[in-house]
């Protein structure tokens, strides 16, 4: 594979806002308004202190005109789609200043709005490197054998089954499993492990995996659009063009710190009948500690979060994680490791084919299911050595069974319930799960009962000290909502600390759930299969391990743990808290400053200079303050 131009990339990893104008060109056009005050102010000082004081107030009028002009431009539109923003209060404070002829304080409280947004781009973009980062290593090239020969491809021509030869220092470009070959792996953009990883043959590779070893074939199980990497840059992309609510809800304080604002002013004009004091009443009022606190350091957090392998799609999903009360889990594949493993196959009797007759069918039909037992069946299969068909007229039930010809046979994978009840009655007898509560796949050929394929799952390392971190977190309620039948569950569950066990459940039960625990309080639901996918969408915040799950659940879901491993929530629910304590202390601390300061400016004790200057002060620490969410 080779790198991809630069003029790619670029297009790739710009995000545009709501008007299609992209970040690099806001960016541009706030260095170039933040130019125009800050060298006219120096300017101007420098003309006053030569004596030439006329020509030092037109050159503050001057500096201050560009910003103002830009501001009313901002302004017009917000109120075009019903938006009133506190940014009509700084336009206030500067237009008052320019008409009463405190142009230095104008200039002053100009440079400091135009700063101010400049220093919000710096941090936006400090905070978004990591998940730009992404985005850069995009593969646009790949090796694939064609005929007797390799030839360089386009990636997203590659398809299912397609063999690829990833070299050294080459970027998968699908996801795969390895063929031929010892992989040495660089998984560190996808998962923030910094750790090689080595693969061997039949494991599977996400794309967006760095080849740091020798060369080995990779077969596509995906196409470059459906792949891994390709989701995640979507979501990137996504979270890159989101908007706070609680950047919203600081919207909404705008018109009732703006009655404040003038009321103060008003009055301090009013009993003083001096208008500029009015004016330096709504220097100091100018409301950047709400303007630029809280995305700063929500954008903040979710750049921390991409560090260590949770992909957050919008800064609106950090808020909803800072109010988590209850997490809804899957059990397999999120609970557990989702790696099962055939323990064994019990034939029905009489028999109807021999054991591994029934492998081979059933493991042929499951190649078109994304769900784990249905790797574990192929996987076996494949181990076995056993040659698997091509499936047709396939049709799966998320969360309960999939059907299908195999050569010429109609095969029923499933839970005993399904299976069951899709063959003759007479043939119904077969036990729902086995003693020790061990998960089953029921087997049914040409409508007769064949057998129980029994598969074994395990817990997830350290799965009861993440459940107690969450309790320590504040989460009140922690519940399982699984598919599997209640024997299993419970066995699985057996001294976990759970205040509910829902076993047996469908994707509609777990929508069903999740509502209903909504009435203790804002709620996660975290899942990895495709019958996850509409309780993700139903959650407050739905969260999709993506590595190994399906792209359905990945898309739906708000946040995406990029590690397989559940001790990234406890992780999510900290970052998310932080920054929204972040956020919330430079908006406390700056407009309380800020309120002071207006009742000093309204008593006469500063003039509007002096509280331009302080309000610079205040909105330089407060955003200072809320960049401390990028730290750990």
């Amino acid at each position: 594979m080779i790198s991809s131009p630069p003029q790619v990339l670029s297009a790739h990893s710009e995000s545009r806002d709501r008007r299609g104008v992209t970040t690099s060109f806001r960016s541009r056009m706030k260095r170039g308004i933040v130019a125009a005050p800050l060298v006219g102010l120096p300017l101007g000082l420098a003309l006053r202190l030569y004596g030439a004081e006329a020509a030092a107030n037109l050159t503050w009028m001057i500096a201050t005109l560009p910003v103002l002009a830009k501001l009313a431009f901002d302004i017009i539109v917000s109120l075009r789609r019903s938006e009133f923003g506190l940014d009509i209060a700084a336009a206030l404070s500067m237009s008052a200043a320019l008409l009463v002829g405190e142009s230095l304080a104008a200039a002053i409280v100009a440079l400091m709005y135009a700063g101010g947004q400049y220093l919000e781009a710096f941090a936006e973009r400090r905070a978004q490197r990591d998940m730009t980062a992404l985005l850069s290593r995009r593969p646009m090239r790949a090796m694939r054998f064609d005929g007797d020969g390799l030839h360089e491809v386009p990636a997203e021509s590659i398809a299912p089954g397609d063999r690829l030869m990833i070299r050294q220092g080459d970027v998968t470009p699908v996801d795969g499993l390895i063929e031929n070959g010892i992989a040495r792996l660089d998984l560190s953009a996808l998962t923030g492990e910094s750790l090689p990883v080595r693969r061997e043959i039949g494991a599977e590779i996400p794309s967006g995996a760095s080849n740091i070893g020798q060369a080995f074939e990779l077969v596509a199980s995906r196409g470059a659009k459906d792949s891994v990497y390709a989701g995640i840059v979507r979501m990137v992309e996504a979270a890159q063009r989101s908007k706070a609510p609680m950047s919203r809800l600081a919207d909404h304080y705008a018109l009732g710190f703006l009655a404040i604002t003038v009321a103060v002013a008003g009055l301090a004009w009013s009993a003083s009948g001096d208008a500029v004091r009015a004016v330096a009443v709504l220097v100091i009022a100018t409301p950047c500690p709400l303007l630029l606190a809280v995305p700063v350091a929500l954008v903040a957090g979710m750049s921390r979060a991409a560090r260590h392998g949770i992909l957050v799609k919008g800064a609106q999903v950090i808020e909803g994680l800072a109010s988590i009360r209850t997490i809804v889990l899957d059990k397999t594949g999120t609970l557990t490791e989702g790696r099962l493993r055939l323990a064994g196959i019990e034939m029905a009797e009489p028999p109807v084919c021999d054991e591994t007759t029934l492998l081979r069918l059933a493991a042929s039909l499951d190649q078109a299911s994304p769900h784990v037992a249905a790797r574990a069946l192929v996987d076996e299969a494949r181990n076995r050595g056993l040659s698997l068909s091509v499936p047709d007229t396939v049709r799966e039930t998320a969360g309960e069974g999939i059907s299908g010809d195999v050569e010429g046979l109609h095969v029923v994978l499933g839970g005993s319930n399904f299976v069951m009840g899709l063959i003759a009655p007479c043939d119904t007898e077969s036990p729902a799960y086995v003693p020790d509560g061990r998960p089953i796949v029921a087997v049914a050929i040409d409508g007769k009962f064949a057998g129980r394929i029994l598969l074994s799952d395990r817990l997830r390392h350290g799965a009861e000290d993440v459940l107690g971190e969450l309790r320590s977190l504040g989460v009140e309620r922690v519940v399982l909502a699984t598919g599997d039948l209640p024997k299993i569950a419970a066995v699985m569950t057996a001294g976990l600390p759970f205040d509910a066990v829902h076993a047996d459940k469908s994707a509609a039960d777990k929508v069903a759930i999740v509502k209903a625990e909504q009435r203790y309080g804002p709620v996660m639901m975290v899942g990895d299969g495709v019958n996850d996918a509409p309780a993700l969408a139903a959650a407050t915040i739905g969260a999709a391990l993506g590595i190994h799950g399906s792209a359905a659940s990945a898309e739906t879901a708000d946040m995406v743990l990029l590690v397989d491993s559940l001790d990234r929530l406890p992780l999510a629910l900290r970052v998310a808290r932080r920054a929204r304590d972040v956020a919330l202390q430079s908006v406390f601390a700056g407009i309380g400053l800020s309120l002071l300061g207006m009742a000093a400016a309204a008593m006469g004790w500063l003039t509007p200079v002096q509280g331009a200057l302080l309000q610079e002060g205040i909105d330089v620490a407060v955003v200072l303050n809320a960049l401390r969410a990028l730290s750990d």
